[in-house]
């Protein structure tokens, strides 16, 4: 089997979840499956960046970070370079993908926030995925959703019949970056020595943290130290500005990303992690805190209940006593941090990227069987 990647949305440094699942994804297929061939379709901005991957690389000739040409890329350039390329089944990796072509096509839609949260992107672009995601969704010949509660949204948002889908969840993996000292760190940082709750995430509105921050103000003082790595967007200062409002500027750190050791560093020095998130496609923040051995506290909307399973404390997401009294019991219950700490681990050895690489070959293979 020859596999094309349609990795055209893929930016360097830039693309976030969607540059993890790429590169977890093909390191998988190549380990897992060393009999399929696989074939990367990369723009301008990203070639040269893969070389070090499994796979061979195409560039298709457009700089992504204007969206148009993210568009031209995908829907008038890559089906004729996939078809000279010899491909047999092309997968989209990021919700969009080229709606003709003479190969079986196959897309991954993590999510569909840009119809349940349309504000948590900007209205061009939200207006670009309203119409890219369903055309995708209707003319691949599989489709997969990372959690149940993603296709669950595909078939009554975007009417993607049921059939069609597989739910492949995504994988993940102990990291191999050493933590950075947690003396030094807290120092560098200025954290001081209070007890740490973390929340990593981005500085979107459907992340929720506005509430979070309601339910902070509620905890008595002293208060624990909230740190909220995580890239900065224009959301950031409304966020900024209800610290200041609610009087909590010296019980919470903003940072923007992290190195990857002093986020491991974060991730031991803090007590629990607590992500408040409206939505979700997947959730893979808090298995990664799980991973490591971190109590979660996370919102029972969306895919995260469903990922969490019972290896969280979960709480209602719009309601801030409730969010405040989740991260009270996990600051000040020993032995329920202790019971989600070994529940986390078994929550979390459940997702691999082994079995993500296994039911994306499954995909693959039922994209190629005779159509009727």
């Amino acid at each position: 089997m020859h596999v094309g990647l349609n990795l055209v949305y893929l930016v360097p440094g830039e693309t976030g979840g969607m540059e993890t699942y790429a590169r977890e994804l093909i390191a998988a297929l190549a380990r897992e499956r060393p009999d399929i061939r696989l074939t990367g379709f990369v723009s301008l901005d990203a070639a040269g960046a893969l070389s070090s991957e499994p796979l061979d690389v195409v560039v298709v000739p457009v700089n992504v970070r204007r969206r148009v040409e993210w568009v031209r890329g995908e829907q008038q350039l890559l089906p004729p370079l996939a078809r000279r390329a010899g491909v047999d089944v092309l997968h989209s990796l990021a919700g969009t993908g080229p709606a003709w072509g003479a190969q079986r096509r196959v897309v991954t839609i993590n999510d569909v926030i840009y119809r349940i949260y349309p504000e948590a992107h900007s209205r061009v672009r939200a207006l670009g995925m309203s119409l890219l995601v369903p055309l995708a969704g209707r003319r691949s010949h599989r489709v997969i959703a990372p959690s149940q509660s993603t296709a669950d949204d595909l078939v009554r948002l975007l009417h993607v019949p049921s059939e069609k889908i597989d739910v492949v969840p995504d994988g993940v993996g102990a990291s191999a970056v050493e933590g950075t000292d947690p003396a030094a760190l807290r120092a560098s940082l200025d954290l001081g020595e209070r007890p740490i709750v973390l929340s990593t995430s981005a500085k979107r509105p459907h992340k929720n943290l506005i509430r979070l921050l309601d339910a902070w103000a509620t905890l008595p003082v002293p208060r624990p130290l909230l740190v909220l790595p995580g890239y900065a967007t224009p959301h950031e200062e409304e966020l900024r500005r209800r610290t200041r409002d609610l009087g909590i500027e010296n019980d919470v750190r903003f940072f923007g990303w992290v190195s990857a050791a002093d986020l491991e560093g974060l991730y031991a020095l803090a007590r629990c992690l607590v992500f408040p998130s409206l939505y979700e496609g997947f959730g893979l923040p808090i298995l990664e805190a799980m991973a490591r051995g971190l109590p979660v506290a996370c919102s029972g909307r969306a895919s995260l209940a469903e990922v969490a399973g019972a290896a969280a404390r979960l709480f209602d997401p719009e309601d801030a006593r409730s969010i405040a009294d989740a991260v009270s019991e996990l600051l000040h219950n020993a032995q329920l941090r202790d019971r989600l700490r070994s529940a986390g681990y078994q929550q979390a050895a459940r997702f691999t990227w082994a079995a993500t690489a296994h039911g994306t070959v499954a995909s693959y293979e039922r994209a190629l069987e005779p159509r009727d």
